[in-house]
């Protein structure tokens, strides 16, 4: 649990004392051009087996000339130093400011010779150290850039999803070493009108160079305010990589991905095939082949980013965020590994021997171990603390329901608060230990249960993007009067529908053991029926079987 000293104001220790690893999330984006609504989103699913799911919130502040903030390694805990703190801060709900800006991460890793020791500034604490300080999504850049140039990066590769309610950026940035302080990274504008997406594996290949009209390097970092600036980029990252002999081509043949994070089968099979389960959804009529996802390190890598076949919602990117490969060569429900009721998940670890020979689990959108995710939806015609719309879910993506968190909210709801429990605390007011509960226990049968929480699940998250028009406009009414009164109301909705989902979520599972009692199912009377196992799970076990479960006298 946190440790109480951390919930000063002025440490923003409170969201990155965290003693878990987050090396496997997937993030989509999606511009103002590709959305239905005309909304920026971007999306997050944090992945981790130990990480507890709650609702980071920390409170506007200001602070004296002098004060320092104490930073803490967001994975470990462990202190890694000081850095000067601005005069004033902004409030941040989980990964979404008050000026609707939205930054989510993967974690490539890449070389591993590219570490800073000395480091102050890690990923996690650069996220939400940026979100208190920056309103944009270009200030947000030029924030992470000069943190890590000033105070070093004490993390390995990552691929941040930056975005506000008018623009999106993917910004990757990579360690030098202990002898070379701070970071090696590049910027790009997503085109209006595309998606793009990354997931555990460095993504930007080449990129315009310097000109002054559409690109600048760091040495420039002030003209990133320039609307007509995409492309942005760390003064030394060619040349770093060529010292260290990494790349020996023409600048303009420069690939981040193969200076820093050169692919391999896992990084194809484990990290890119989400990015082409994503891409194909989207964009079915690109056809766009899944040999490179599928491991083929020698075939055309996938864009950047695409243009969708038809624009996109905020249910869209729910539902893609629950995403098990269905209908695609990578299905999870295919092989004998999903047992008799089709379970999309394979339990850790992800590779696996026998007899002498490595075999792999796929891996994903959706699974079992997320902590927590979100959809942030960020609307340029509302005023900020009516227009951000951080949609968050606990535990897996397949099995949450979405509650909608206003940005302009005062309080984290107490189901989802931290301090509700903790990882190793259980209890019935929280979000996370609730659905865990009812998600593990569908497990044992998905295929049958899993339309049971899906009939909820859409109850749920129907009535809440039904009802976001009426609470805009109340909303809206209340800001005219007082942005206080506002800010008020929506945290009274934010905290009302938490509690209405927890409740209802409890009841759920209630409706689950005794529907599923024992291996048999109640039909809509509540009389007990024997389903058995599915025939094809019948076929295989007579198979491996043989004669020995075989009735020897004709079956009576």
């Amino acid at each position: 649990m946190l440790n109480k000293r951390f919930l000063a104001p002025a440490a923003l220790v409170l969201i990155l004392l965290r003693a878990f690893s987050v090396s496997a999330c997937t993030n989509f984006l999606v511009t103002k051009g590709a959305s239905k609504t005309g909304s920026v989103m971007i999306t997050y699913a944090v992945d981790a087996h130990v990480i507890y799911g709650e609702l980071y919130y920390t409170p506007a502040g200001k602070f004296i000339p002098g004060s320092m903030l104490d930073i803490y390694d967001w994975d470990s805990g462990r202190f890694l130093g000081k850095i000067a703190q601005v005069p004033e801060t902004y409030s941040v709900v989980g990964n979404m400011n008050e000026h609707q800006l939205s930054i989510g991460e993967t974690t490539f890793g890449g070389r591993p010779e590219c570490t800073d020791p000395n480091g102050i500034v890690d990923y996690g604490s650069l996220i939400y150290i940026t979100l208190q300080r920056a309103s944009t999504a270009r200030e947000a850049i030029k924030t992470m850039a000069e943190l890590v140039a000033e105070y070093g990066y004490a993390s390995s590769g990552e691929s941040i999803s930056i975005a506000d309610k008018n623009e999106a950026w993917i910004f990757e940035i990579m360690a030098k070493d202990s002898s070379d302080k701070g970071a090696v990274w590049v910027a790009r504008r997503i085109p209006d009108g595309y998606v793009s997406a990354h997931a555990n594996q460095a993504r930007i290949r080449t990129f315009p160079l310097a000109n002054g009209k559409t690109s600048i390097s760091s040495k420039d970092l002030d003209k990133i305010f320039n609307k007509k600036i995409e492309t942005v980029y760390a003064e030394d990252v060619i040349s770093f990589a060529r010292g260290k002999g990494w790349f020996d081509g023409d600048d303009k043949d420069f690939s981040f991905v193969n200076a820093y994070a050169p692919v391999n089968f896992g990084s194809l099979r484990f990290c890119e095939a989400r990015v082409w389960s994503f891409f194909n959804r989207v964009a079915p009529s690109l056809q766009i082949p899944s040999d490179y996802a599928g491991g083929n390190v020698h075939a055309d890598p996938m864009p950047l980013w695409i243009k969708p076949d038809h624009k996109l919602t905020n249910h869209d990117m729910m539902m893609a965020m629950r995403d098990h490969y269905e209908g695609t060569p990578f299905d999870m429900t295919k092989d004998i590994g999903a047992g008799p009721y089709k379970l999309p998940y394979r339990f850790r670890p992800l590779t696996w021997e026998v007899d002498g020979q490595t075999y792999f689990n796929e891996r994903a959108t959706a699974t079992q171990q997320t902590g927590w995710s979100f959809i942030s939806e960020m609307r340029s015609w509302l005023p900020d603390p009516i227009g951000g719309i951080h949609w968050f879910g606990v535990d897996d993506a397949a099995s949450t329901v979405y509650v909608p968190m206003y940005c302009g909210i005062r309080k984290a709801p107490w189901p989802y608060a931290v301090g509700n429990g903790s990882f190793n605390e259980f209890t019935w007011d929280a979000a996370f230990w609730v659905f865990n509960w009812v998600s593990n226990y569908a497990y044992l049968r998905y295929s049958e249960m899993i339309e049971d929480i899906h009939v909820v699940q859409s109850e749920l998250e129907g009535q809440f993007l039904a009802d976001t028009d009426g609470v805009d406009k109340a909303a809206m009414v209340l800001y005219n009067q007082s942005p206080r009164l506002a800010h008020e109301y929506l945290t009274e909705y934010s905290c009302k529908v938490s509690d209405q989902t927890i409740k209802r979520w409890r009841k759920l599972g209630e409706q689950l053991i005794f529907r599923y009692l024992d291996g048999n199912k109640k039909d809509e009377l509540n009389k007990v029926r024997h389903p058995g196992y599915p025939k094809a799970w019948y076929r295989e076990i007579a198979k491996q079987t043989g004669d020995h479960l075989k009735m020897q006298d004709g079956g009576h």
